[in-house]
């Protein structure tokens, strides 16, 4: 059996870490990595390739920065020959990135079956790219492993087989459960002068987000504001960073650099690295986000979270975890924000089969099923 695994960017990399390491388990499975290089910058891809113990890939294409059709036609244009020579049994895709969709597509146009892992998700908001990704992915899998109920009913409503469906748990979680001792001691806080000091988390890089200047502006402004109360740890994301460049100059407060945390004000820093971003986490007092996958892990360590934008494709980090959804209303962030630090925290269970072993169940499941079309 010959799988053939994709990722392109830092969203990916967590999820397809414990698929790997299972699929390497089972001498009947070669398992192949192909890296597209959607994420260019070595902070953001190449330091997770070794915190998270992924083997070099097989193949990288390079694809690097560009509109989102240049992207895409670039992963097909350099996908194709790849899929062609290896004949793969199945291809594993992850997530919602650009080189998701694209080589999902490339590898159903050579009848090549496609297995997306955290299938199912939906925002409702087709202004985001990552929800076009996420349906088309879905529209041309033939395995889709969801991570929780609503995934499974999205599926359903668009008419997808029930027979394609497997309700696995979330590799997220795989990930951060495996690596949990080496990101417990992570010495980022201490480099940071953080010890037993309460801070705040924040990231940014959603275009709705930071590509307005006047909604960055006053993100950016709550976030001095919040941080009167303790400081805030802001890794920028390069997009981001490019945003804020452009501004060019912010109310005092504002401090960019790595160490030490003054004591008020928001801390800019470069990307880092998944073991230390883990550990920033787990121990923070509050996390501000427009990311998905910290909704998740935050839901899983107890930590509150505020989402900065007007949906969620992962409502069960709501109903069942830390996560609210806030929009991006500087006057109702700073509400929230100011709530979540004079609540306490409040133990709760994490959502059904989010229990580490998501990944043995997805490798479980191919081998069943490919076991059972060579059978018949």
């Amino acid at each position: 059996m010959k799988l053939l695994n994709i990722v392109g960017a830092r969203p990916n990399f967590m999820k397809i870490a414990p698929l790997m390491r299972e699929m390497r388990k089972h001498p009947d499975i070669t398992s192949l990595l192909v890296h597209t290089g959607q994420h260019y910058d070595v902070k953001m891809a190449g330091q997770f390739f070794e915190d998270l113990q992924i083997p070099l890939p097989d193949v990288s294409l390079d694809v690097g920065s560009g509109t989102h059709a240049v992207q895409t036609a670039e992963v097909m244009k350099r996908l194709e020959p790849i899929v062609e020579r290896e004949r793969p049994d199945v291809v594993v895709v992850v997530g919602d990135v650009n080189s998701t969709m694209a080589a999902a597509l490339t590898s159903v146009k050579l009848h090549v079956p496609v297995a997306h892992v955290e299938a199912g998700l939906r925002s409702g908001d087709r202004s985001m790219p990552e929800e076009i990704n996420r349906i088309v992915t879905d529209a041309v899998s033939d395995y889709l492993f969801v991570t929780e109920e609503s995934g499974r009913r999205n599926l359903l409503a668009e008419g997808v087989s029930e027979k394609k469906i497997f309700f696995v748990g979330n590799v997220m979680i795989d990930s951060l459960e495996a690596s949990r001792r080496l990101w417990a001691n992570s010495t980022i806080l201490e480099r940071l002068q953080l010890n037993n000091a309460p801070y705040a988390v924040a990231t940014l890089h959603r275009p709705s987000n930071v590509d307005d200047i006047k909604v960055l502006r006053g993100l950016i402004d709550t976030l001095l504001e919040i941080s009167r109360r303790m400081p805030i740890i802001f890794p920028i994301h390069p997009r981001t960073k490019k945003a804020l460049e452009a501004i060019g100059s912010f109310g005092p407060g504002l401090y960019f650099g790595s160490a030490p945390t003054p004591p008020q004000g928001v801390h800019c820093m470069d990307p880092i690295g998944y073991l230390d971003f883990m550990s920033l986490i787990a121990n923070a007092r509050l996390v501000l986000t427009d990311s998905g996958g910290i909704q998740e892990e935050t839901t899983v360590l107890g930590i509150p979270c505020l989402t900065l934008r007007e949906n969620t494709e992962r409502p069960i980090t709501v109903t069942h975890g830390t996560n609210r959804v806030i929009g991006a209303a500087p006057a109702r962030i700073l509400s929230e924000a100011m709530k979540a630090l004079d609540s306490p925290r409040i133990p709760l269970v994490p959502p059904p089969l989010w229990d580490g072993h998501a990944s043995e169940r997805i490798v479980h499941v191919l081998r069943d099923q490919l076991h059972a079309r060579q059978v018949a």
